[in-house]
C-alpha cells in the first residue's frame, strides 16, 4: 500500500483527490493538510511514501514545502499538483527536489499512474504538463522552441540505442523494475542504464532526464 500525504488549502480538491486515490485499491491517503508548514509537520511525523503538494498554500507555498521535505524527510518523494497558469511554477520546482507533476483537471488515472510512479522512485510528468514545461524552459517564440529541441537531440545523440529507449521509458514515468519488465532486463542492469544516462546528459535527476526525452521526441504527448 502506497501511504500518501495530501496538502491543498481548498477541501474539495482534497476530497477530490481523497477520493480518486482511494479507488485504485493501492494507496492510502495517511494525512491531509491545509497549507505547506502543516504538510511539512505532517510529513516529518507520518513519513509517507509520496507527499502530493498543491502549488499555491498558505503560510508556506508548495514549493518550499517541497524543499523543506527533501531535506528532512527524504524517504518521501513529492510530486507537486498544478494547473496550467501555474507552469513557471513547475519550471522552477525541477531544481527543489520534487519528481512528479500532476494535473489537477487531469484524468484520474494519470493521478493514480503518478502516484504509482513518484512511489517507485520514477520520475513522471502529466504530459500536458511537460509540453507547457518545456515550452516555459525555451521561450515564448518558437525559435527558443525550436533552439531547445535540437540541443536535446544533440545530447540524445551521444546515447546507446538501448540507453535512448531507456531514456523514453524513464519520460514516459516508468519505474526501473516497469522498465526492466518493458525490456525484459534486469532491474540491476536497467539501473545502471539509467545512472549512464544521467551522467551523459548532464542531469541531476530523472524529472530532468523526463524533459530532455520530451523535447527529444522520445515521449509521445
Amino acid at each position: 500500500m502506497i501511504r500518501v500525504l495530501l496538502a491543498d488549502d481548498e477541501a474539495m480538491v482534497r476530497a477530490g483527490v481523497c477520493a480518486i486515490l482511494g479507488s485504485s485499491g493501492e494507496t492510502e491517503v495517511v494525512a491531509e493538510a491545509g497549507d505547506g508548514r502543516e504538510a511539512v509537520e505532517l510529513a516529518q511525523a507520518h513519513r509517507p511514501d509520496v507527499a502530493l503538494l498543491d502549488i499555491r498554500m498558505p503560510r508556506l507555498d508548495g514549493l518550499a514545502a517541497a524543499e523543506e521535505i527533501g531535506r528532512t524527510v527524504p524517504g518521501t518523494a513529492v510530486a507537486m499538483l498544478t494547473t496550467f497558469s501555474e507552469r513557471a511554477y513547475v519550471a522552477r520546482a525541477l531544481g527543489g527536489g520534487a519528481t512528479g507533476f500532476l494535473l489537477k483537471s487531469g484524468d484520474p488515472y494519470e493521478l493514480i499512474a503518478g502516484v504509482r510512479a513518484v512511489a517507485g522512485g520514477a520520475a513522471f510528468l502529466s504530459p500536458k504538463v511537460a509540453r507547457y514545461v518545456i515550452e516555459g524552459l525555451g521561450g515564448a517564440d518558437g525559435g527558443g522552441r525550436l533552439a531547445r529541441e535540437a540541443e536535446a537531440h544533440e545530447r540524445v545523440a551521444v546515447l546507446s540505442p538501448r540507453e535512448r529507449e531507456v531514456l523514453g521509458l524513464v519520460g514516459a514515468g516508468l519505474s526501473n523494475p516497469e522498465i526492466a519488465a518493458r525490456l525484459h532486463l534486469v532491474e540491476g542492469t536497467v539501473k545502471a542504464y539509467v545512472s549512464a544516462v544521467l551522467d551523459r546528459l548532464g542531469v541531476r535527476n530523472r524529472v530532468q532526464a523526463a524533459i530532455v526525452a520530451y523535447e527529444a521526441g522520445l515521449v509521445a504527448s
